[in-house]
């Protein structure tokens, strides 16, 4: 059962004055309201985001170090080798800082570890293929913040590094040229929510306002901050509404080949929905099933045609990643009820035979029949590794940091994470990780939650009406598409089932007399005979459009039903 929570409503007086000021309805002043937007210049801001409204880089700790050191490097000749993790964020990320640097400096190339060999992170395998070939200066994104050792080993070769990371800082920070990373205690820029491709992002700013480019010169690099942002679920607030905005604008209107070739299919303006399920896991997809170095190349391919043979390849690995995280979820599903796991506060699973591409994927699948904190493992190397999922509200980082004694090393974010571990280790650290969230999670975080933006009468809903939400968007953690609650809802004798295996709801509703409005609910088949029972029922929901046959009309896009 999915618990429904109606968000707190502001004072009367605020809703009021707000309205006023902004000439619009009390709905939407209240919707603003519940996202901290109570004045003109705030509403402003959120309206019309604005390049403006970037932070200087300057402002982020050691960026000054970071830029004399490249500009060191590009002076005396130097090669840079620009280092970064296998996902979305690491492969957008390094694609950014690679094509920047090398459209005035050809001593560059381009470094992904290998997810297999190697692992997450910055690799002693890395740094002696940098020894090796001549690199003295490493550029390491979306990666680095933990990697002291690592650093440590390349100062004794002699290579330099400069982190871009967003990841937690450790107690001991690496002992590199630079570390850029906000979410350091001493590092005063005034937003810490970036992805690892938007510190990047500030990098190249800097570096480009030492050229005398400004913002509107580095516009075309923000459809790969945009892409990371979306796929690294961060905050879609403050500096990041600010790049996803722009970066969507570039994605629609004028992307790089790579990108081009992947959405070439879609007919329709791409929002960051399309961004997160179509974009993210075709680039995820080649670090999956093969190399993060085949996303890289996609992303930084100038040649259209080129870019649709890379885009065809990357789709196989997608396809086949597909095929075989629905199989190992099977597998994990089957192994929690042999255990007899199903009570359990936690879901930890291992198979040696799991391809580590996709354990991540497997573990949020997991979160959808067990709605708890998840770890799905798998054999690497002499070791195991584990992709770590949460739920809402629970901070699954701090639950595995509880349990360090058990584990080599772990790294992440409140919802999502990695670690590594010996083999001797797992049965102590699972009985430890169960222990821990069981004593620390509230018991209502275990069911699902809808958090409801306001209710609503279907009469509140006017064509003028949704043409504001859409300027709501670009929407994701910290602005999420608005969910309104209507009781009272009539069926029009048109709801049933729809799609492969009656998966789907499709209704058409009423509220006392109102317009009708159709309705389309993915997976809630199964919600088709509590409208047939009843003589009216409730329904959670986003607004959206239908668009069928050239005609454009309003629908209900039915999250949950009782």
């Amino acid at each position: 059962m999915t618990r429904w929570t109606v968000k707190a409503v502001p004072e009367k007086q605020e809703i009021e004055g707000l309205s006023q000021t902004l000439g619009v309805d009390h709905t939407i002043a209240t919707l603003l309201l519940q996202r901290g937007i109570s004045t003109y210049g705030e509403a402003k801001k959120f309206f019309r985001p604005s390049l403006d409204d970037i932070h200087d880089p300057f402002l982020m700790k050691d960026m000054d170090k970071a830029v004399a050191r490249i500009e060191k490097a590009i002076a005396e000749g130097e090669n840079i080798l620009v280092y970064g993790d296998y996902d979305v964020d690491g492969t957008t990320a390094v694609s950014l800082m690679y094509s920047y640097i090398l459209e005035s400096y050809p001593n560059v190339a381009t470094y992904i570890p290998d997810r297999y060999n190697e692992g997450y992170g910055v690799s002693y395998q890395g740094i002696d293929f940098a020894d090796d070939n001549g690199f003295t200066l490493i550029i390491a994104l979306d990666c680095g913040i933990k990697a002291v050792e690592k650093v440590a080993y390349a100062k004794e070769k002699g290579i330099d590094f400069i982190i871009c990371d967003h990841h937690r800082p450790g107690d001991v920070i690496p002992n590199a040229i630079a570390v850029l990373d906000p979410k350091q205690e001493d590092c005063d820029y005034p937003y810490d929510e970036l992805c690892g491709c938007g510190v990047g992002f500030k990098l190249i700013q800097a570096l480009g306002s030492r050229r005398g480019e400004t913002i509107l010169d580095l516009v075309p690099y923000l459809d790969l901050v945009a892409t990371a942002i979306g796929a690294d679920i961060v905050p879609i607030t403050g500096e990041n509404r600010v790049l996803a905005y722009f970066g969507l604008r570039v994605i629609n209107q004028n992307p790089r080949p790579g990108i081009k070739a992947i959405t070439k299919q879609l007919k329709k303006e791409l929002s960051i929905t399309d961004v997160v399920f179509v974009v993210a896991p075709r680039i995820n997809a080649a670090g999956r099933m093969k190399h993060g170095l085949h996303a890289v190349q996609l992303l930084t391919e100038k040649d259209f045609h080129t870019a649709i043979l890379f885009a065809e390849e990357i789709e196989d690995f997608n396809v086949n990643r597909k095929t075989l995280d629905q199989q190992i979820t099977q597998e994990a599903l089957l192994q929690i009820e042999e255990n007899r796991e199903e009570t359990n506060f936690t879901s930890v699973v291992y198979n040696e035979a799991w391809h580590k591409g996709v354990i991540g994927i497997v573990a949020s699948r997991l979160t959808e029949t067990y709605y708890r904190p998840t770890l799905v493992f798998t054999k690497s190397g002499e070791k195991l590794a584990a992709s770590a999922r949460s739920v809402k509200g629970f901070d699954v980082y701090n639950a595995i940091e509880a349990c360090e004694d058990c584990l080599e090393q772990f790294g992440g974010h409140k919802y999502a994470a990695g670690l590594t571990l010996k083999p001797e280790q797992y049965a102590s650290f699972k009985a430890k990780f169960e222990k821990t969230v069981a004593e620390t999670i509230d018991k209502k975080l275990l069911t699902p939650e809808i958090a409801v933006d306001l209710e609503i009468d279907l009469r509140d809903i006017s064509p003028k009406f949704y043409r504001i939400l859409k300027q709501f968007a670009p929407f994701g953690p910290g602005n999420l598409s608005p969910v309104f609650l209507t009781q009272g809802l009539k069926d029009n004798g048109y709801a049933k089932c729809v799609g492969q295996d009656d998966k789907h709801l499709k209704v058409a509703v009423s509220q006392n007399g109102s317009l009708v409005f159709g309705g389309i609910g993915f997976n809630l088949g199964e919600k088709l005979s509590v409208i047939k029972s009843q003589p009216s029922f409730s329904a959670v929901f986003n607004l959206d459009e239908n668009e069928w046959n050239g005609n454009v009309t309003l629908q209900l896009r039915l999250k949950d039903i009782k």
